[in-house]
Parts: structure tokens; sequence; C-alpha cells
């Protein structure tokens, strides 16, 4: 099957469901013909990401981690610092953590354009 483009909007769409519905895409599992060591997804080009919509407390209270590889070097990042700064790099991150932990993550993350 050939590869298509999809546009999606995230106004008012919260981030788990989204990326969760970027990563389907992008896996190629709304396919009939899906296999999971072939990349057979498509191109996902996502707009509107500055209004993405956060439910709980996740927006005050949710921290990303990053460890340098040095003693002591744990670094900490809050979700709201880091979505006023880039909103792309949060949506980026989630989807990133949803597909499959192999070779093939790399070449889906390069069909995902965010605007």
């Amino acid at each position: 099957m050939a590869q298509k483009t999809y546009t999606i909007d995230a106004t008012n769409k919260p981030l788990g469901r989204l990326s969760s519905e970027i990563a389907k895409i992008l896996m190629g599992k709304h396919k009939p013909d899906f296999v999971p060591h072939q990349d057979k997804g498509d191109y996902v080009v996502v707009k509107n990401v500055e209004k993405i919509k956060f439910t709980g407390k996740k927006f005050d209270q949710k921290k990303y981690y990053h460890h340098t590889g040095y003693p002591g070097h744990l670094k900490v990042k809050k979700l709201k610092d880091l979505f006023e700064k880039n909103p792309k790099e949060v949506l980026k991150r989630a989807v990133y953590l949803m597909l499959p932990k192999n070779k093939l993550r790399k070449v889906m993350m390069k069909k995902l354009k965010i605007q």
C-alpha cells in the first residue's frame, strides 16, 4: 500500500490521546497489512500544537528526567517550563516513548512533522 499523509489538528485534544493516535499511524497499525517488523506507517503532520489540552494537574506537576551519566547529574525539567519554551518538544517526547523500542523508532519519528 502507498504511504499517505495525515494532517491532525491538535486544538483542545489531550496530549496522551493525541500522541497515541499519532503513534498508531506512524507504526501502520491502522492498515490491514500491518506487521511489527516492517515500517509501513504513514506520514503525520500536526498543527496547532500550542493549543494542546492537559488534564488534571499534569501541567503543574509532571516532570521529565534526564541523566547525563555522571554521578549526581540528574536533570529535571517541568512540563510547564518545557511547554512554554517549546510546545513541539512535549508532543515529540510523548510520541517517541509510545513507539516500539527498536531500530524502527528513528525511522518512524522522521515521518512526524510538527508545525
